[in-house]
Formats: C-alpha cells, structure tokens, sequence
C-alpha cells in the first residue's frame, strides 16, 4: 500500500511540473449576423432564372389488345374506335442562360414532347419552342417569346474551377411540387461512368436531387451555375444523396453549337483508344495509372496530321488531366471546331506537346443510305456507308469503315434472320462488300445460295441460306 501511495504522490508531481495547456477557445457570437447563417440571397438571386418544364405528348394505342392484333386488322382493317389518343404528361426543369428567353434543360426531359410549357418563378406561362437536343449529351435548348422584355438570366460559371468540398445549391421543381432549393457540397468530379450519355464527365453532389430536378441549376454560393442536373443513383427513385450534374464547360458549347446550326456538331480527333489500367501502367513504365493508350489513328485525321502515333498515351487535353476514353471525348467536346487542341502525351516515357487542329468530323465517304428489296438476306434492311460523321452521330468509334446495317423493318427477312442494326456486312456469296454500291450489285443478283458474313461487337459470324 506504501508503494502505491508513493507512485501516486510521484505521478501527481510530475503533472504539477508539467506546462499549462491552453484550454480551447470557445466563440460565443456576439451579434445578430454573427448568429444567422443563410444560402437566402444566394437563392434569392438565382430563383428567377430557374424554370419549371412541362411537356405533353399524345400517344395513340389500341382501345383493346385484340384490336391491336395484326390478324384481326388484316382481316377487318381499321374498326372506327379501335384507337384512342392518350396524353402523356412529364414535368423537369430548366435554366434561363440568355435574356432573349434561351432556355437549356435536359434533352430526356423535352424528348418526343408536342408541347412544351415554360412556367417562370412568377408562374407565368410561355409556349417554348424547341431549338434544339442532343441525346449524347442529353442537353437541349428550348427558346420562349417574351416580346420585348428581358428575362433574367444565370451567369454560366467556370466548372472546372470548383473543387471537391464546395459548397453548392440545387434548384429545380422536385415532383412537380414547385420550385425547390437544397443544398450540398461537390462530392466528387469527372465522374465518366454514371452510363447517362456518351460524352460524360459529371459533377456529383449530395444535394438533393429528384425526379423533376432534371434540367435545373446547380450553382455556386455566387450564383453562378456551374452545372446542370441530370441523374441521380437511387433503388427507389428518390435521392439518396448522389446526383449528378452536367459541367457548364460542356453546356456552354453544346448551347452555342445548338444555336448557330439546330443541332450540335462535335470534334473530330480520329483518333481512339483504351484507359490505361494499373498492369498498362506497369507494362509502360508509367508511375501511376492515367490516360489513354491510343491503338487506332484515321489515315486522314487531325490526329494523323498533328503527329499522334499508336501507343501514345493521351494524359492531358488543354492541360485537364484525362483517365479514360469518356473523359478524352468530354474535353474534346468542350472545344469549339476550328480552334486547335493542346494534347499532352507520353511516347517512351518522355512527355510531348502536340497540337491537333479540331475539325467536323467529315462525311467521307458519302453514306448512300439504301434500303434493300427482293429476294436476299438483307431484305427490309437498310445498309449505309459508314463514315466518322455518322459514326459520331451514333456514338461509336470513328476509326471504323465498312458498309452497316442502319435499320431493319419489324418482320422482315432480315429481321427474321437475326440481322441487327450496327452489324457490319463484310461478305456477300464470298465476295467482299467494301460499300453500298458493292452490296446493291451483289444482292442484285439472283441467287439459289445466299453467304452472308457479318461483323458484330468485334465478332465475326457467318450465314448460309438454301443450297
């Protein structure tokens, strides 16, 4: 017991020798302002240039299962009543970027509508026109007719400027319950695997964000927007805390394209390839994985004539770091053609500089889209030449050449067969089809035996009729 009473005297010695530490300052605030912390001017501000969308759209369906049977019509043709038009209505959101009544909202949102309605924070109703939409980058530009006056507008910000922990706000009309303002910080950035569009590279937000959000603004704590809000990851529809919103660097050059010509009309590097994963990354010394390893350049492409070689790897566009395919073609879609592109790439493991002039992806050769008759493989398909303007239309990769299925009527002998849209046709009877002309010839010819080859999702696969 002594020794312990001795231990303990000798602890309480060394603490009183011990230096004084400073207790933490607590602030206890002192004014009214001190005290209220609000996003209201903020909000007060931006409110105005955020709009509701809704959109109709008349559907004609059967009035009955059996009227919709191809029998019953082949054998009594149209009944009067056997139809009956049913009107789908959606609502989403939408950003007023011009004084002129310029609206952009989500093409998903405008998409197939025949009317749509803009109604402003005031609950003023306009008719919008639709000027244009881009499905690949699931924007759309809408333009209301105010007369003369001057709406109010959102000052399109520097999205690549924001970082991870910003503070931002969301607005848009949740469930068609009215306008709505929440708030949130950026969660993460250059999100490119959320599968919403092809040319992606999200901002991601704990803001929350549901249905009816698409289209409207997210914004900084300026009031600038710095994003436009598309998708949100959820298991039953409502928002778990994980939106996404499409970057203004994008909507600022999709608008202007949309503007100029109807429709937006992107980039052309001619050039394409994989990400680099961590076993590339080792196999070509790189200290980390990034980039992309490019493996096929156009003959006749920007990329060709600005030096870019296969086993490149592409790591920078205009000095915005790039990771994967996704986030190449963003960057290259924020650019305006004509200008020229600054792509930082690794060749044997020095850095190099290399300028490529951006240009429309061109339309050679031409498509001579045709659709096939008689009797052949390919009847009620049409076939087209495949050429890097098409190929971008689509959202495929414009290095590929060749004659395609572009389309295939329901029921038809192509149809029938397994043909599908973007099979590539390489052979016809043995022969080589290297265009349309090619295939009109062939498949003009009557034949007791028909051998058809065909390319699809890099697979080849061939077919043999009668005989």
């Amino acid at each position: 017991m002594t020794m312990y009473l001795k231990a303990i005297a000798a602890a309480l010695v060394i603490i009183a020798a011990a230096p004084a530490v400073e207790a933490q300052t607590q602030i206890v605030p002192t004014s009214r302002e001190q005290v209220r912390l609000t996003f209201a001017p903020v909000a007060r501000q931006v409110a105005p240039a955020v709009v509701n969308i809704y959109t109709k759209r008349v559907v004609r369906a059967a009035a009955s299962p059996l009227l919709a049977d191809p029998f019953f019509r082949r054998f009594f043709g149209d009944v009067p009543g056997m139809s009956q038009d049913r009107v789908q209505r959606s609502l989403g959101s939408g950003v007023m970027i011009a004084a002129d009544g310029t609206v952009v909202t989500n093409h998903h949102v405008i998409k197939d509508a025949d009317e749509v309605t803009v109604v402003l924070s005031d609950r003023r109703e306009f008719e919008a026109r639709i000027v244009g939409s881009d499905d690949r980058t699931d924007l759309a530009v809408l333009k209301i007719d105010g007369g003369k006056e001057s709406f109010p507008t959102l000052v399109l910000g520097d999205s690549d400027a924001i970082e991870v922990g910003d503070v931002v706000l969301a607005i848009g009309n949740p469930f068609g319950v009215g306008q709505t303002v929440t708030q949130g910080i950026v969660s993460a950035l250059a999100r490119t695997n959320v599968g919403v569009s092809d040319v992606q590279s999200f901002i991601q937000t704990d803001a929350a964000i549901n249905p009816g959000n698409s289209g409207g603004a997210l914004v900084d704590l300026q009031g600038r927007l710095i994003g436009i809000n598309t998708a949100i990851y959820s298991k039953d529809g409502g928002s778990n805390g994980i939106g996404f919103a499409i970057p203004t660097a994008l909507v600022r050059q999709v608008a202007a394209s949309i503007a100029k010509g109807g429709k937006v009309v992107r980039p052309w590097l001619g050039a394409s390839g994989q990400a680099v994963t961590a076993d590339l990354a080792q196999a070509l010394k790189l200290a980390r994985p990034i980039g992309v390893l490019i493996n096929h350049i156009h003959g006749d492409s920007p990329a060709a004539r600005g030096g870019l070689m296969d086993g490149d790897v592409i790591v920078a566009v205009e000095g915005r770091e790039v990771d994967d395919p996704e986030g190449m073609r963003f960057r290259l879609a924020t650019l305006p053609i004509g200008g020229d592109a600054r792509l930082t790439v690794l060749r044997n493991g020095a850095e190099k500089a290399i300028t490529v002039r951006l240009v429309a992806p061109p339309e050679n050769p031409p498509r001579d889209k045709t659709e096939i008759a008689g009797r052949n493989p390919f009847a009620g398909s049409t076939l087209v030449n495949l050429n890097p303007a098409l190929a971008e239309e689509i959202g495929i990769n414009s290095g590929l050449t060749g004659v395609m299925i572009f389309a295939i009527k329901r029921g038809s002998v192509a149809g029938r067969l397994g043909l599908l849209p973007g099979d590539m046709v390489l052979k016809i009877n043995e022969r080589p089809v290297a265009s349309v002309a090619d295939a009109r010839k062939l498949l003009g010819v009557e034949s007791p035996r028909w051998a058809i080859t065909i390319k699809r999702n890099g697979e080849v696969m061939s077919l043999v009729l009668g005989g």
